[in-house]
């Protein structure tokens, strides 16, 4: 019979809202940002939100990861040390880190995740990052099912990859874009996000190829077809993405992938959650209804072309028809998806541009909007903002119970009752009194004021009453003795919560990094990386490009290519282009020139300093 493997459904938090919410609606992990030094500066959070979070989480044994993923300077290495030694003391369960240098500090026991932004896509990237210490690595996102089995197969690290939500265009830890024209650094968490900026395409004679397309904007991740094959593949933890993203998108994600998870665990039992609990809900959740610009799976079932959001880097939301009949102020709609009033519908004009509007009321699949828009018979709606679903998690919308079997019986002296959760965490109290027999059975109202554990984590699974004679028990004695056991029991499972620690040596020299060499890319900010690298046989290292931007250097490595999207891909599709290379992508003052390195399959950006 197969071993048993824990699987980890992790979700995102901005604050410390969402990150209860996310534990509520079936995380078993959440990661959340450092008050510093986080990828995404504007979410970072206070440590005594941290320290809530990880509380909350550890009743559930459901972990918190602390994302601490930015390169440092050497100045800011001495705060980083104090900051992840308060983490620590805080709760948190690991920290998501990218600066090597991090690794040479005088750090506590707490393990640390290798951040994606440390582009991992290879067996041996993932081997010396195992052989570093790290106890969890996050994949590249663009790797295919293949590739990762590949790297599960030659290492022993528990591998964590994205499996929803917004896509980084260039590889992550790999873009100096933002950086190199606007001076904010997505390696900082200051990316300016010049992918979802519209660019007119020229070619090498400037003409005009396409115009205000977001040529570098991707459509949104979506794995919820593909879970069993990233489990097979090796994966331990699937990660939604979402740092930035409201509690309501936090919720009807978590949730979402919970369900399919759950269904997936029933059938294959060599698969079981990496924590506790068992959720309900008020909602169906859909993933169409949260944020998104249009689905894909990227690169999981190796290379396709529809990728691409060139239209709009806003959320398209759910498609919920076609206009059907324009009639003066309304229109009907032929689909099959129930609308409502306040919704949110857009559609793109015959420009190709997006508009929207607000539904101000619905008779059955006739729709009248606040504003008429100017809109024809045949336009494809769709739904970004579905008012009575928002509605719906405006409100509590999960529960998540733990088990627990009680038992209620006599002993010699008065009375004892004990409960054991569904891990095997267990309590017990006692309680003297007088007993005397009762005029009318006891039995029932033993169970109906045994089962009253609303306000409380657990669920009364089963109720036991074991008594040699039918005792008057006092009402008010049972409410106390439920109370008293419950929370015996919150603490036993509180004590019995063991954080994963480690021990950092500073000292492990009998591995090699993977090459001799690391330039602009290796990202070394901070001389305590430098020392690393040069530890583990690294011979040539160039500084990163923060400390020393460069010219004429790639920007961005992205294995998105325009050239394949637009059907020229001389090695995949046998199609030369009809325009003159090279290509450059024209945003106002901001000019990009782009290469096709088809020996790796990857799409160069350039700054056109000309």
């Amino acid at each position: 019979m197969p071993k048993v493997r824990s699987i980890e459904l992790l979700a995102p938090a901005k604050d410390l809202q969402c990150g209860i919410e996310a534990i509520n609606h079936g995380a078993d992990a959440v990661y959340i940002g450092s008050p510093k030094f986080s990828a995404r500066a504007a979410a970072g959070n206070t440590l005594e939100d941290i320290r809530t979070l990880c509380s909350y989480a550890h009743q559930f044994g459901a972990r918190i990861y602390v994302a601490f993923n930015t390169i440092l300077t050497d100045e800011e290495l001495s705060d980083a040390e104090t900051i992840i030694w308060e983490l620590y003391r805080a709760g948190a369960d690991a920290l998501i880190v990218q600066d090597m240098g991090i690794l040479s500090l005088n750090l506590p026991p707490i393990p640390l995740h290798a951040s994606t932004q440390t582009d991992n896509r290879t067996p041996a990237k993932v081997k010396f990052l195992q052989d570093a210490g790290f106890t969890q690595v996050v994949l590249a996102r663009e790797l295919s099912l293949n590739e990762i089995h590949a790297i599960a197969s030659e290492t022993t690290v528990p591998l964590e990859v994205f499996v929803h939500g917004a896509l980084c265009v260039s590889y992550s830890g790999q873009c100096y874009i933002s950086s190199a024209l606007s001076g904010r650094s997505a390696n900082r968490g200051e990316c300016a996000q010049y992918c979802r900026l519209p660019y007119t395409m020229l070619d090498a004679e400037g003409n005009e190829i396409l115009k205000d397309k977001h040529l570098l904007s991707l459509k949104d991740l979506n794995q919820s077809q593909h879970l069993e094959g990233l489990l097979d593949a090796g994966v331990t933890s699937l990660k939604i993405e979402g740092r930035l993203k409201d509690v309501s998108y936090v919720k009807n994600i978590t949730a979402y992938y919970r369900k399919k998870l759950d269904a997936l665990f029933a059938k294959r039992p060599e698969y079981k959650r990496a924590s506790v609990g068992h959720e309900t809900y008020t909602f169906e959740p859909i993933a169409e209804k949260s944020f998104n610009r249009g689905f894909t799976s990227f690169f999981l079932q190796q290379r396709q072309k529809d990728i691409t959001s060139f239209d709009t880097p806003k959320s398209v939301g759910e498609r919920v028809g076609t206009v059907k009949e324009l009639k003066g102020n309304s229109f009907t709609i032929a689909g099959t998806k129930q609308l409502s009033n306040g919704d949110g519908l857009i559609f793109f004009n015959s420009e190709g541009n997006l508009e929207g509007f607000r539904v101000n009321r619905v008779e059955e699949n006739r729709v009248f909007p606040l504003e008429m828009p100017r809109i024809s018979p045949k336009t494809i709606l769709y739904r970004n903002y579905d008012h009575a679903f928002e509605k719906l998690l405006e409100k509590p919308s999960a529960e998540r119970k733990i088990n627990v079997s009680i038992e209620f019986s006599d002993n010699a002296f008065g009375f004892t009752l004990s409960a054991t959760d569904e891990t095997g965490c267990r309590a017990m109290v006692t309680y003297a009194f007088d007993k005397e027999l009762a005029r009318k059975p006891q039995e029932d109202n033993i169970r109906t004021q045994l089962q009253k554990l609303g306000g409380t984590i657990f669920k009364a699974a089963d109720i036991k009453v074991n008594t040699t004679g039918n005792w008057f028990v006092p009402s008010s004695i049972i409410a106390e003795m439920r109370r008293e056991v419950i929370e015996k029991l919150l603490q036993v499972r509180v004590i019995s919560y063991k954080r994963e620690l480690v021990k950092h040596s500073n000292n492990q020299i009998n591995f090699s990094y993977p090459v001799k060499e690391l330039t602009y890319l290796g990202n070394v900010y901070n001389s305590k990386a430098q020392t690393f690298y040069e530890t583990h046989g690294v011979e040539r290292i160039a500084p990163a490009f923060e400390a020393k931007p460069l010219k004429e250097v790639p920007l961005m490595f992205t294995k998105h290519c325009i050239r394949y999207s637009m059907g020229w891909c001389p090695v995949h599709q046998k199609q030369k282009s009809p325009w003159k290379e090279p290509f450059y992508l024209v945003y106002k003052d901001t000019r990009l020139k782009l290469e096709f390195d088809c020996k790796h399959c990857q799409m160069l950006v350039f700054h056109d300093n000309k």
